[in-house]
């Protein structure tokens, strides 16, 4: 699927935690991790390297900053996610990222949450903090499910109001705690950037999110294989 974008250079696989990069050896037919350190890249094959970042926004900036380089095509931040309401994506669906967004970096304030570009300090210059995928990437991956903007949390939408206030800010279909962090740092190094996300379970009140961690793995194993 992405070999036409992988002619001359490996894509790097950033993944957040071990069962999510379990998963995707998995798929790729490399086995279990075992021998996987977080913030290090390990060879998979000729078009693909992983690197396990740990969970949320600083663990996957730093892990990905310190090993991508002009070597890699570019950045795939891969693993799970949580759906909005009305996002058309349910539980095992996947969502091909065409933006990732920086949901809550910046201030709750009386009159409503301030971004840090309408605050005067953007996290970048000039995407602020919305990071678009690679036109290339996303339209090879676009197969792989529904697209849509994915909202990147440090505080996950475990209320029915939070679930909505950043949907509605955001116009995002899913909520994950790496993939804009991942984009910002590949807008720095001038690297591709993409990400895909399978859905494991719904936002707002967590008794009524519809875990399903097995079954999500399983889809995420066979998108890694058809990579």
């Amino acid at each position: 699927m992405l070999d036409p974008v992988l002619a001359e250079r490996p894509c790097l696989l950033a993944v957040a935690s071990r069962m999510e990069a379990e998963a995707v050896l998995r798929g790729l037919g490399a086995g279990v991790g075992e021998g996987l350190t977080p913030w290090r890249a390990v060879r998979v094959d000729s078009r693909f390297e992983i690197v396990l970042t740990g969970v949320g926004k600083s663990n996957a900036a730093g892990a990905v900053a310190s090993t991508l380089h002009e070597g890699y095509a570019g950045v795939l931040s891969l693993g799970l996610a949580g759906a909005f309401p009305g996002c058309g994506v349910g539980v095992r669906g996947v969502v091909v990222g065409s933006a990732s967004v920086l949901a809550d970096e910046g201030a709750a304030t009386p009159g409503g949450f301030r971004s840090q570009s309408s605050l005067g300090f953007p996290a970048v210059e000039g995407p602020g903090e919305r990071f678009e995928a690679d036109a290339a990437w996303r339209a090879a991956l676009g197969v792989l499910g529904s697209e849509g903007v994915c909202a990147t949390v440090s505080t996950c939408s475990g209320t029915d109001a939070l679930s909505r206030e950043i949907a509605g800010r955001t116009g995002a279909a899913c909520e994950d705690m790496e993939s804009a962090a991942v984009g910002l740092v590949a807008h720095r190094l001038g690297r591709a950037f993409a990400n895909v996300r399978v859905i494991s379970n719904r936002t707002g009140d967590r008794e009524r999110q519809g875990w399903d961690l097995p079954g999500a793995f399983g889809v995420l194993e066979a998108l890694a294989g058809a990579l």
